[in-house]
């Protein structure tokens, strides 16, 4: 039962995540938000959700981890039924920043609790598998709920069914979840606390802006410096103190670095994908937020197979075998996904996703059952705070390199493209922003009965669009295959 309440949570915020990608077009006419208010709509939730998720999953540690799960629910909640209620793109970011606050705390409190009840190896790594598959299958199935909803009523309801599905978790979790907490009850580390709070937010808010400012501009290059100057200080405090909010030392074992290291990798991929493959079924093939959403099952149900038997393989064959057999899976879907065309069919688009959602299933479960499992109870909570951290730096900078080298790419290939030099200058500054500025120039072509400009701008579009997705899926690739490499170094065959 504790296991079920946990994994509805989670799958709470795991919808959260990307359930609000399908509504963009929508926000963008309905609340006249821009493409950098469509950005922070997304990106304020995943900023304060990685800037204070190891400051409260230590804090739970210390205040206790069942309070800490109603807290942040309540918060989430709450943020959620505010956004419905939004009336401008503004108070829609605030308000998913509040959701990303409630998120922070819900996420670390989910696994530690997990871990402290679930204390035997076998049954911890199965209970991390449906925990897992949870996750994987709530990001990939956030486009379904969203669309749905969307075809159904209008955007708000996508954040009441979140409430809804946070008031459940509440009520569930109140009755059935027993607290714990680290019978140390060491001093609050607020120099830690403050530094990981500066360290993460600094590197997560440089990695969203930079795409806007460019990678070797000097207020991006600044943000990296200070950061690092951030993380660096926030080791040498800890490592100066008795009772550390962060046990740097965790990083000597490999079993917990280079397991990190790999969910780093996994949702990097993941959210990249995600990012791509939306635009590419709305805005290249014509897909409706529905049907966008249902096109995700065969990936979701394969995270959900991949994290079941990635975790029970890893208990018998070592997290070394498994961890790198899904990166290499993942390798494998990348470099398929590079090869999309308009004319490819849904067949072999579900083809793709089989291997990239039994890569993600393998990896991220047990890589997740490795971090804990090195990890003492007592400090469960931080350990889970310090996973998840990974997953959402991991995703946050998937998004914007990925993005960027499609962004860029697209822009080059317009620029160059005969037929775009064919179009009015004023029509090609829109079509050069983004393939949805694109569609929308050549359905009012379409609407003025200019059929020919319709077909130019759209051909041109998509050509320019698959050739961005082609080089964003070889930089995931790349990305993956190197994590397959440091899987099969350091992760140890048979941990104790």
């Amino acid at each position: 039962m504790v296991l079920a309440v946990l994994c509805l949570a989670t799958l709470t915020i795991s919808l959260a995540t990307t359930a609000i990608n399908v509504t963009l077009p929508s926000l963008a006419v309905e609340l006249n938000a821009d493409n950098r208010d469509l950005q922070w709509i997304v990106d304020a939730y995943n900023l304060l959700f990685a800037t204070f998720v190891l400051a409260f999953g230590s804090l739970s540690d210390r205040y206790g981890r069942k309070g800490a799960l109603l807290t942040g629910l309540a918060i989430f909640g709450g943020g959620a039924v505010g956004a419905s209620l939004a009336e401008s793109s503004a108070q829609l970011i605030g308000w998913q920043a509040v959701m990303g606050l409630g998120a922070a705390f819900v996420y670390p409190t989910t696994l530690s609790i997990l871990s402290n009840v679930f204390t035997d190896r076998a049954d911890r790594a199965k209970a991390i598998g449906i925990w897992g598959a949870t996750t994987g299958v709530g990001v990939a199935c956030g486009p379904i709920l969203g669309g749905w909803l969307l075809e159904s009523f209008w955007w708000g309801s996508v954040f009441l069914a979140l409430a809804l599905a946070a008031a459940v978790s509440i009520i569930a979790a109140s009755r059935v979840v027993t607290t714990s907490r680290d019978p140390q009850t060491p001093r609050i580390d607020y120099g830690g606390l403050a530094l990981s709070v500066l360290a993460v937010g600094g590197l997560v808010y440089t990695v969203i802006e930079a795409p806007e400012h460019g990678w070797i501009s000097a207020v991006t290059l600044g943000g990296f410096t200070i950061s690092l100057a951030l993380f660096v200080t926030l080791v040498f405090w800890e490592r100066g103190r008795a009772e550390p909010m962060i046990d740097v030392t965790l990083f000597k074992n490999m079993r917990f670095t280079a397991a990190s290291a790999s969910v780093t990798f996994a949702y990097f991929a993941l959210f990249g994908f995600i990012f791509l493959i939306t635009q590419y079924f709305q805005l290249v093939r014509g897909d409706g937020p529905l049907e966008t959403g249902l096109e995700f099952i065969p990936v979701a149900t394969s995270i959900a197979v991949g994290s079941l038997l990635g975790t029970l393989l890893a208990v018998r064959l070592g997290n070394k075998l498994v961890v790198a057999t899904g990166m290499l899976l993942f390798t494998t879907a990348f470099l398929w996904i590079a090869t999309l065309s308009e004319s490819t069919s849904y067949l072999e688009i579900a083809g793709q996703m089989i291997p990239l959602g039994l890569g993600l299933g393998l990896t991220a479960a047990p890589a997740t059952e490795a971090i804990m499992g090195a990890v003492p109870l007592n400090k469960a909570g931080i350990g889970s705070a310090m996973n998840d951290a990974t997953r959402e730096v991991g995703g946050t900078v998937g998004v914007a390199v990925i993005g960027s080298v499609y962004a860029s790419l697209y822009a080059s290939t317009l620029r160059d493209s005969p037929a775009a030099q064919q179009l009015p200058a004023e029509v090609k500054s829109v079509v050069e922003q983004s393939v949805g500025a694109a569609a929308t120039a050549a359905h009012q072509f379409a609407a003025a009965g200019d059929a020919q400009s319709a077909q130019t701008v759209s051909q041109t579009a998509n050509s320019a669009f698959l050739d961005g997705l082609a080089a964003g899926s070889y930089v995931a690739a790349g990305v993956t295959a190197v994590g397959a490499v440091i899987a099969f170094l350091f992760l140890p065959a048979k941990p104790q």
